[in-house]
């Protein structure tokens, strides 16, 4: 009896191929934008940012969040579990960020209200993409 040796697998995942690796492209650029900004020692900010710090952690972290569910949008990955699981990412990250803050700088604590209004905003840019989603398909 021959023997025969399996030299290939054929399994190809959903994300096998570099087009789609280059979809989360925006989402990594984000996140390391926000890296930079919040682990960045004593940064001098402009008054309005320093003011509205907890906006600046909403808004950083929505664009997060839409970058990132807009990468998987790209590979057609939408379902329920795909917005949570992208809400969970995003919140985590921001977790981490806050933990990094408090641990790794000397110039910057990290903070509770920070990471509710990193978590707030990924929930808001998850929900801009279910309306826009919802508002497209009603004009169908």
């Amino acid at each position: 009896m021959p023997v025969t040796f399996v030299t290939e697998l054929k399994y190809t995942s959903p994300i096998a191929n570099s087009k789609s690796y280059m979809a989360f492209l925006p989402a990594v650029l984000v996140a390391a934008g926000i890296a930079v900004l919040s682990l960045w020692e004593n940064p001098q900010m402009p008054e309005a940012v320093a003011v509205n710090d907890k906006l600046a952690h909403t808004l950083m972290y929505a664009v997060l969040a839409l970058a990132l569910i807009g990468a998987f949008v790209s590979i057609r990955r939408t379902t329920p579990a795909v917005y949570a699981a992208a809400w969970t990412i995003v919140t985590a990250y921001g977790a981490l960020i806050e933990i990094l803050q408090h641990f790794c700088t000397c110039s910057r604590s990290g903070e509770m209200a920070d990471l509710y209004a990193d978590a707030l905003g990924a929930l808001i840019g998850i929900l801009c993409v279910l309306i826009f989603t919802i508002l497209r398909k009603n004009n169908s």
